[in-house]
């Protein structure tokens, strides 16, 4: 929660005269004590004249109102400009109420007819004090009974009449803890494409209990994009609902709504993405596009009933958060001129491979970006499309239509192709058409789940696909992972263990230092920020053609590859690491594997 930063009076010394006050000019004049009446301190303040005093003084005798709330009310002065007059003439502290700084648990303290009777709201508590906003907090006789009623003692502070009845009527609304939580979202951070989505007003109302739940989904999204989260998951509990981010690849805790908001939240997700609301019972995938802060996002979700509920995955497309430059990707110098050598051959297989999420679609698609051009029909297939790409023609891949990877390669070859991207080769099928497309004079690219580069080829081959078509075919492996970058404000020196050197078979200088993240406010304790990729690149040497034609075993590819001065995962992660880039922990979690 929020905490409020009051205005303390100052403290009087015999020693401190009083400092001078500034007219609108600059000029120096002399001040008013705080005994003076408020509306003569005000006019020497310039804050305001003489006929809107007059006008105001009218208002506070005709509706009994107090001097600073009728100037307030009829717009002569801001209430930021007059707390400090009334906090030197009262010797209180002062408050400009708003949502964050009022605990919603806490004020529940004091009933709603009580606090409408006194004028006052609780705002939080600290140890055994509560601080409650009161339009009158010299009132003794009310302070003791608001003592009474919560069980602490009060601290009480001042804050306009007005706007202490208009927060009561807000703190005991329903959906008031969730505008606490949303306090500092600004009007109009999430701007939502009309042609994207069509909403119908009465509809969200209804079905998201009105401006609460909006406003929370809008704090979710606006959160998630400014940490650079590539994922936002609404899961359902017991209890509670919880959000996670998934930030640098690791999910983290963000909110946990109460449980009773939790269909609403799907449901005004379901029709920010167009899906069916009614439907709970299936799983859903829909698309958004929204604008957050300026910044064009697209946002992909994804609905899947669990036992408790509906759980909602929105999948963040930042196109301003990720390059397709592979000068900019991270890949050292020898291994993007491989990378480079490859595409630049006229047919031929390609093949990116990597568990979910470590990047390869970001891989292909900077591949596509390099040789690009009005002179290349390049095609892709994918499932989903995440970026549209100019000057490339991308097919959406579904399987409700029967469009497949497969047929859609079929019908692909029938386009005069001269690049086709396949997103994924799941089967052998497919794996056969690329393959073909590859022996056909056709450069094809795409992606493969296995764990590193030489196994990509044993995966080929267990599908199906015969060895001396691999061995025609293929012009080379990326294999990739991401690891996390240290934090620049928590980095420090240390030596890690022996035995783990050992480990990994470090072959450098075992007594010099590495560097990791200790942690802090920035990288939210975890020591890291942002996220760089390692590679593996194999090419296809003669020799390697011998031996994927002769079906040989993954560790022979291996052997080969490194003889040939390949570099592992493992090397590429440790150089990281010795550069001070990454963690030696991080490289080990990620990229070592016996």
């Amino acid at each position: 929660m929020t905490t409020a930063t009051l205005v303390e009076p100052a403290a009087h010394s015999p020693h401190h005269a009083s400092p001078a006050a500034h007219d609108r000019n600059g000029r120096k004049s002399a001040t008013l004590g705080p005994t003076a009446p408020l509306g003569q301190r005000l006019i020497q303040a310039e804050l305001i004249t003489t006929d809107e005093l007059e006008t105001a003084l009218k208002e506070n005798s005709t509706k009994n109102k107090r001097l600073g709330e009728a100037l307030v009310e009829l717009g002569f002065i801001k209430e930021s400009e007059l707390l400090p007059f009334l906090q030197r003439q009262l010797s209180l502290p002062v408050i400009q109420l708003r949502d964050g700084l009022i605990d919603p648990i806490v004020v529940s303290l004091l009933p709603k007819a009580k606090a409408e009777a006194f004028d006052a709201v609780v705002m939080f508590k600290v140890r055994d004090y509560a601080v409650v906003a009161m339009a009158e907090p010299q009132n003794l006789q009310r302070i003791d009974e608001i003592e009474r009623i919560t069980g602490l003692k009060v601290r009480p502070v001042f804050a306009l009449r007005s706007e202490v009845r208009r927060m009561i009527s807000r703190c005991y609304q329903a959906g008031f803890e969730v505008d606490v939580v949303t306090a500092d979202l600004e009007d109009g951070a999430v701007e939502f494409d009309a042609d994207a989505i069509e909403m119908s007003l009465a509809d969200v109302e209804s079905l998201a209990e009105g401006s609460p739940i909006i406003n929370l989904v809008n704090y979710m999204i606006v959160h998630a994009v400014r940490q650079g989260a590539s994922d936002i998951h609404i899961e359902p509990g017991h209890k509670h609902t919880s959000i996670r981010f998934r930030v640098d690849g690791l999910l983290r805790e963000v909110l946990r709504p109460r449980k009773d908001f939790h269909p609403a939240i799907i449901s005004r997700i379901k029709l920010m993405a167009k899906m069916d609301i009614a439907e709970h019972r299936q799983a859903q995938d829909g698309r958004m596009h929204v604008v957050v802060e300026g910044r064009e996002i697209d946002l992909r979700a994804s609905t899947l009933p669990t036992v408790l509920g509906e759980k909602a995955v929105l999948r963040i497309l930042d196109k301003q958060n990720v390059t397709f430059n592979f000068d900019k990707l991270g890949v050292p110098d020898r291994q993007l001129v491989q990378i480079k050598q490859m595409l630049a051959k006229p047919y031929g297989l390609m093949l990116v491979t990597g568990p979910t999420g470590s990047g390869k679609t970001t891989t292909l698609y900077s591949a596509l970006e390099l040789i690009k051009s009005v002179h290349r029909n390049i095609i892709t297939v994918e499932d989903p499309v995440e970026y549209q790409l100019e000057l490339i023609n991308q097919v959406q891949a579904d399987s409700a239509t029967n469009l497949t990877f497969a047929s859609a390669l079929r019908s692909i070859l029938r386009q005069d192709p001269d690049v086709i991207m396949v997103g994924e080769i799941r089967d052998r099928e497919t794996a056969e058409v690329a393959i073909q497309a590859a022996l056909t004079g056709h450069l094809v690219l795409s992606t493969l789940h296995t764990n590193d580069s030489a196994a990509a080829v044993t995966r080929l081959l267990d599908m199906g696909v015969v060895g001396y078509k691999i061995a025609a075919a293929l012009v080379g492996v990326i294999a990739q992972r991401l690891v996390r970058n240290i934090c620049p404000h928590c980095r420090a020196p240390y030596y890690p263990p022996a035995e783990i050197l050992e480990m990994i078979h470090y072959e450098g200088d075992r007594r010099r230092q590495f560097v990791r993240g200790e942690g802090c406010n920035e990288c939210h304790d975890t020591g890291f920020r942002g996220r760089t990729g390692i590679y593996e690149v194999l090419t296809c040497t003669p020799a390697m053609r011998e031996l994927i034609s002769n079906e040989a075993s993954v560790d022979a590819v291996r052997a080969c590859h490194r003889q040939a001065g390949g570099e592992t995962l493992l090397h590429s992660g440790i150089r990281l690491a010795e550069s001070g880039r990454t963690s030696l922990d991080e490289i080990i979690g990620t990229a070592f594997f016996e």
